[in-house]
């Protein structure tokens, strides 16, 4: 999983979302459609192999859906948000098929199906995965140093099989996980990235991701 293309890299804070607009930021994927298939609004990048991604239609909405055939391969979206206004973010994923050795605790075997990155503008990342073998809850430094110099805690959410198939919403207060992870308060959110990997092991990975929101509760969530 450990890279970053220049977009997330070089994201820069264009604009705060303030918390009296609205009580929730959904981060979806409607708009115009490039040439690639893809909502103009996210950028497709591939570090190896080639891309599978596409816009899937779902009760009148659009979903994103995945294939990763050993590859590496993310999509990317700038979005600056105060996470003091908005401290939670929801998504909702669903893992068709996970690369079998994949497991985030070992080097050569650190694939996941579905990851969804938080970026903030210092140069610090939340990324929250669906790892086949680590457990859930397990953190992991994947910090890369000099000359790139990004600090990365990956929070394993979903672990193994079991609830492949099944559409899972997750809940996570990032204020608070930067706060325990990194020490400090957060600053602002700069971008979000969709990110999939199968590079290492060799395998196929398959999902789909909706429902992208950020929110000042989990009661606004909720509705």
């Amino acid at each position: 999983m450990k890279w970053f293309s220049p977009l997330i890299m070089v994201l820069l804070l264009v604009g705060s979302v303030k918390a009296c607009d609205a009580p929730t930021l959904a981060v979806g994927f409607d708009g115009a459609l490039a040439k690639n298939g893809l909502p103009s609004t996210w950028k497709l990048s591939v570090r190896t192999g080639t891309a599978d991604a596409g816009i899937a239609p779902e009760s009148k909405r659009r979903i994103l859906h995945i294939k990763c055939r050993e590859a590496s391969f993310s999509l990317e979206r700038k979005l600056p948000v105060n996470p003091g206004d908005y401290p939670y973010v929801s998504w909702t994923w669903k893992a068709v098929r996970l690369p079998l050795m994949g497991d985030v605790r070992k080097k050569g075997y650190n694939d996941q199906a579905l990851q969804l990155l938080i970026a903030f503008e210092n140069r610090k990342v939340l990324s929250y995965v669906w790892d086949s073998n680590a457990p859930e809850g397990a953190v992991v430094d994947e910090s890369i140093g000099w000359p790139v110099n990004l600090a990365i805690k990956v929070i394993v959410v979903n672990s193994g099989p079991a609830d492949t198939g099944k559409w899972i919403t997750l809940k996570r207060n990032i204020y608070e996980d930067y706060r325990e992870l990194f020490n400090g308060p957060p600053p602002a959110v700069q971008g979000v990235r969709i990110q999939s990997n199968t590079q290492y092991t060799r395998d196929t990975a398959e999902g789909y991701v909706r429902d992208i929101v950020f929110s000042n509760s989990l009661q606004a969530l909720a509705k």
